[in-house]
């Protein structure tokens, strides 16, 4: 039960990783072309909640075998 936990947690730091990257990589954009529309603060804090969550909960997917 702990490992199905622990991978669910992992899958949802990819998908966290992959919707911030866009949406930073979106905002250093604006703030380079349009920096009156740029939310790149907004961005910079998004960034960090996600390095905090994946350094606490991984983000890869660890194959061990269970013992029986």
């Amino acid at each position: 039960m702990k490992t199905t936990l622990r991978n669910q947690h992992i899958i949802a730091n990819q998908i966290l990783i992959a919707f911030v990257s866009a949406i930073f990589g979106y905002n250093l954009y604006q703030a380079i072309v349009h920096s009156e529309k740029s939310h790149l603060t907004l961005s910079i804090i998004l960034l960090a909640f996600t390095y905090y969550a994946c350094k606490k909960y991984g983000y890869r997917i660890k194959n061990k075998k269970e013992k029986i």
